[in-house]
């Protein structure tokens, strides 16, 4: 991933919110046939440092598990907000017109080895997890012991799980910190009348 300099983010701590925050990743594998892309919720793990692991699981049907190619670390690819930001935002372009469109928006991509895992036990440890995360803020939260013992032996079957160790972590925050300080400004409430305009549509005339 190209980042600039302006736009790195390397507070680990801050990669990770990123990803509790928007848990599905684009995972990214190299197999026989070329490469192969996955939309996967995955929790992330800080231990062990410095970076973590992540995990998630998927179909068995899913041929992921069986084709990935061992010896190349995959990639996970995490996004955060994202907006297109227009230049009539900009007080610049009042100035000397010089601004073009561009689009901000924050992203993690987490590369590492990956690791399948079929123990039912582990599998169970992290369905619940996943639910419990999910479910939480409900009023009334769903748990997985909600459902039949047996239903959910037999859906632990059906799914593989996949850790990745992460071996680096690289985070880019493309939120204009390239522009004068009005600028950033001009974009700030830029985004903010969109927000109102929003909120007008939904409270009606």
């Amino acid at each position: 991933m190209y980042i600039p300099k302006d736009f790195e983010e390397t507070r680990v701590e801050t990669l990770h919110e990123l990803i509790k925050t928007h848990p599905l990743a684009v995972l990214v594998t190299l197999t026989s046939t070329g490469l192969e892309a996955n939309h996967i919720p995955m929790e992330i793990d800080p231990a062990p440092a410095p970076f973590g692991t992540l995990r998630g699981h998927v179909a068995r049907a899913n041929s992921i598990w069986r084709e990935f190619s061992p010896d190349i670390q995959v990639l996970a690819v995490f996004q955060g907000p994202n907006t297109y930001v227009s230049p009539a935002w900009y007080p610049t372009k009042q100035e000397t017109g010089k601004v073009v469109p561009t689009w901000n928006y924050a992203i993690v991509h987490a590369h590492g080895p990956l690791r399948v895992i079929e123990d039912r036990e582990w599998l169970l440890e992290l369905v619940e997890r996943l639910t419990n995360q999910n479910e939480a803020g409900r009023p009334q939260p769903w748990k997985v012991s909600d459902a039949p013992a047996d239903y959910i032996e037999k859906q632990l079957g059906s799914i593989v799980g996949l850790e990745i160790p992460i071996a680096r972590l690289t985070g880019k925050w493309k939120m204009s910190q390239n522009r004068p300080a009005q600028d950033r400004a001009g974009v700030v409430e830029g985004l903010l009348e969109i927000a109102r305009v929003i909120d007008r549509g939904k409270m009606g005339p």
